[in-house]
């Protein structure tokens, strides 16, 4: 008996020794896991939480216009500037014991492997924030244990090197909400029109309840299911202490508006504008050492909302149901700020932009650009030449040119600048050139912005080498600005994902390319296009906007066989227009000749309503006087052409419109023309 007791004992303190040593050796195997997983996160480090963020446009007041994302859209943003009813609605949806575990919560794990065994297949996940951080970051979403036991060891790895906060905010951030949107704040913008911070309690349920099915729980794509996710969520809030028992009752109770149609329709605010915006941000960005690709970027244009809605409705008035097409822009001449810009009729059919990449011919709003070339020469308001019909010989004698005027016509007098101007006169356009030469015209564009090539043919002075919408805008921007070297731009500063200025727009500065005086004497020159006390054989190009004009503007149009060029300002906007046709048709249809003018006009007047008239201030050393506009001389009532003109002091007239010499001299034309002729150049009637 004794024998048997005592065997029973050596056998039971075998069978403890084998249960120590198989606890001893299962702790040692799970210390052993535990520090090779530690030294395996160790040595692989902190992994990266780097994802794609969309790059955000603002307008001049720092409303937001518009995005730019590469495969995901995303706007990253701090949990303080999230709603409080969000962040607590997924704690108590997702992981209620997110800050008590380190990454796993074991009890959750348990239950779910019991289910899966039972079922013989992964039927029901344990996951925490963390590792649905993980997976948003580096897994796919396939239900396999390798999946999972990868997702386990990237969680472990986030556990360790960061804090509970930042993989919190690092979730809200990467979540997937449907229709393209990721994060809270994507979500929200799409969902409620609004940023996430702004979220009412209700407004956060719905869009935490999406994050368990997009497909399924999408309140635009199945309203029913969303709202009883939605009260899932919410009674889950106030189970769990986040809200009170009344909260989740109002919640319940409110109707949620959905403003997802204000999405769509800011998505389409100054698609080419913001194509413009992106072009120069990669350049910028380069130069500075960063890559655009990082994303994240916050932009801050020069984009004026008012003067960008406003042209987009005149075009879409005005412009015929056709093939027709428009580039416009506009710029202030004191900052060179772009504040609207469209380069096409319709951006979804062609983003090709109009305004900055065509190259078109601008006809007769080219003659400014002549003309402040001939101010230099000693040329003013008050130089007559004569007009009559003239051939042109250059290139040596080998080659003629005889240009003609819009209707066919010619002067059969002598006429003056402002008066050649105003009625846009070819004739003395290219007598001006054959006076200056080339060279100073050529050198005069250049210095106004103006990248063109000019051929030695007197058509040049007729607008006949290709240029882009914005070089002549420009060109003219730097007029309005009184002659100083106002450089277009479209952005005021960028800012990184961590909201560090990289970049940030310098002044202008005040150099003067032509002299304020000439800009000043050109500026008004340029208004009288729009006064009828010019006509002549043919009447001022700009009658016909007269009618809708309640403020001073200085402007140009230009025609030739297949585009039409506006380009005009007050004292603190300038204005440019092309409408055309992009590819071998020529304008023959009176509405298609028509539209630039309607546009151009209603914008301005469009922009300006409201603000006082503003006059354009001579320079100092410009003086007004009224003159004859047929004879130049100092108006008495004898003589009924008159018209206020602004020269330089030096060419002040000191005859009377009266005076009998001053008469002769103008209706003879003795000292006009020098008999010069010029090249028969292939192109049709300009402007």
């Amino acid at each position: 008996m004794q024998r048997v007791v005592y065997i029973k004992k050596v056998k039971r303190r075998k069978t403890f020794k084998r249960l120590l040593l198989l606890s001893v050796t299962a702790l040692t195997a799970v210390v052993t896991v535990f520090l090779l997983l530690r030294l395996y996160a160790q040595v692989t480090g902190a992994p990266s939480l780097s994802v794609p963020k969309a790059s955000v446009f603002l307008d001049k007041s720092g409303k937001q216009i518009g995005d730019r994302f590469t495969a995901e859209r995303r706007y990253w943003v701090d949990l303080d500037d999230m709603s409080p009813f969000l962040i607590d609605a997924v704690i108590a949806t997702e992981d209620k014991n997110f800050y008590s575990h380190n990454g796993f919560d074991y009890r959750r794990i348990a239950g779910a492997l019991l289910k899966d065994v039972k079922a013989g297949r992964k039927v029901e996940g344990a996951s925490t924030i963390t590792m649905q951080y993980a997976k948003n970051l580096y897994l796919t979403f396939e239900k396999t244990w390798k999946r999972k036991f990868d997702e386990a060891l990237y969680a472990y790895r986030m556990e360790i090197f960061y804090d509970k906060d930042v993989i919190l905010e690092g979730y809200m951030n990467t979540v997937y909400f449907g229709h393209g949107m990721y994060g809270v704040e994507a979500a929200s913008k799409f969902y409620f029109g609004k940023p996430a911070k702004d979220l009412t309690l209700e407004e956060s349920a719905v869009i935490v309840a999406i994050a368990k099915g997009p497909s399924i729980y999408s309140p635009i794509e199945n309203p029913e299911k969303s709202k009883e996710r939605k009260m899932l969520v919410l009674s889950l809030m106030e189970a769990q202490g986040y809200i009170t028992a009344r909260q989740e009752e109002r919640a319940n109770l409110e109707q949620i508006t959905l403003k997802t149609r204000e999405w769509a329709d800011s998505k389409r605010v100054a698609p080419y504008f913001l194509d413009e915006v992106w072009r120069e941000a990669e350049k910028v960005l380069t130069a500075k050492g960063r890559s655009p690709a990082e994303g994240g970027w916050t932009i801050r244009t020069t984009l004026d909302p008012h003067h960008q809605q406003s042209a987009e409705e005149v075009i879409a008035k005005w412009m015929p149901n056709n093939d027709l097409q428009v580039g416009f822009m506009s710029i202030e001449p004191e900052t060179g700020y772009i504040t609207s810009l469209v380069g096409g009729v319709d951006y979804t059919e062609s983003p090709f932009n109009r305004a900055t990449q065509a190259k078109r011919q601008p006809g007769s709003a080219m003659k400014p650009v002549l003309y402040a070339a001939a101010l230099e020469e000693g040329f003013n308001p008050l130089t007559f030449l004569s007009t009559e019909k003239t051939i042109f010989t250059y290139d040596e004698g080998r080659s003629t040119y005889e240009p003609s005027n819009v209707n066919g016509k010619f002067a059969g007098h002598p006429i003056s600048l402002a008066q050649a101007l105003a009625i846009s006169d070819n004739i003395f356009a290219v007598k001006t050139l054959e006076e200056i030469g080339y060279k100073k015209f050529s050198k005069m564009a250049e210095r106004l912005g103006v990248d063109a090539t000019f051929p030695e043919s007197p058509a040049v002075a007729l607008g006949t080498s290709d240029v882009t919408l914005s070089d002549m805008t420009s060109a003219y921007n730097r007029i309005a600005s009184g002659g100083t070297e106002i450089k277009p731009i479209t952005i005021l500063s960028i800012a990184d994902s961590e909201g560090k200025t990289v970049y940030e727009h310098p002044k202008q500065s005040k150099k003067q390319v032509i002299s304020a005086q000439d800009a000043s004497v050109l500026t008004h020159l340029m208004t009288g296009m729009f006064d009828p006390v010019f006509n002549d054989y043919t009447s001022s190009t700009g009658l016909s906007m007269r009618q809708k004009q309640s403020r001073p503007y200085a402007a140009k149009s230009g025609t030739t066989i297949s585009d039409q060029y506006l380009i005009g300002f007050t004292p603190s906007l300038t204005a440019g227009l092309w409408t055309g046709f992009d590819v071998g048709k020529q304008l023959t249809d009176a509405q298609d000749k028509a539209a630039s003018k309607k546009i151009w006009i209603e914008f301005m007047e469009t922009v300006h309503r409201g603000k006082p008239p503003e006059p354009f201030i001579p320079a100092q050393g410009v003086n007004g006087v009224i003159i004859d506009v047929e004879t130049g001389g100092i108006a008495v009532n004898e003589c009924e052409k008159q018209r206020l003109v602004y020269v330089k002091e030096k060419d002040m007239p000191q005859k009377l419109c009266t005076d009998k010499t001053l008469r002769e001299q103008r209706s003879s034309g003795e000292s006009e023309g020098d008999g010069k002729t010029f090249e028969l150049f292939p192109f049709s009637f300009f402007e």
